[in-house]
């Protein structure tokens, strides 16, 4: 499997956004939140996603960034638990990463809470398809 994080992988379309905060799902492995949505996406990937860390909570744009860095490596190193699930039952999904914490996690400690976010939503893939 490929191991970049491309851009087809990234959620940017502002109509998709929308939908996904207005009618999605979420679930919450603290510090980290995911929010999420099965929809058909333009490109061929099975997830697209978003990271979004508050500007409230981290006023420097270098705290903001090292968080949302941490975060994408992880997703990127873990995904295969998401995407294998996904191919098998032929669905796409949005997802939405927001950072909620007020300290700076190191890199294995949101590595673990993205893990254990995968791992839910891999179940609620495999519960939707019954």
């Amino acid at each position: 499997m490929n191991e970049t994080f491309s851009k087809g992988e990234r959620l940017s379309s502002q109509k998709l956004i929308q939908q996904l905060f207005t009618t999605g799902s979420s679930t919450s492995a603290s510090p980290v939140r995911a929010r999420w949505l099965f929809s058909s996406l333009p490109a061929a990937v099975p997830v697209q996603i978003m990271i979004a860390v508050p500007k409230a909570s981290f006023p420097k744009a270098s705290d903001r960034n090292l968080i949302r860095r941490r975060i994408r490596e992880s997703y990127r190193r873990n995904r295969s638990l998401l995407h294998e699930s996904l191919a098998t039952t032929g669905r796409q999904m949005i997802i939405a990463i927001t950072y909620s914490g007020r300290k700076i996690l190191p890199y294995s400690g949101i590595e673990e809470k993205i893990i254990v976010l995968l791992q839910r939503l891999k179940k609620e893939n495999e519960n939707a398809s019954g």
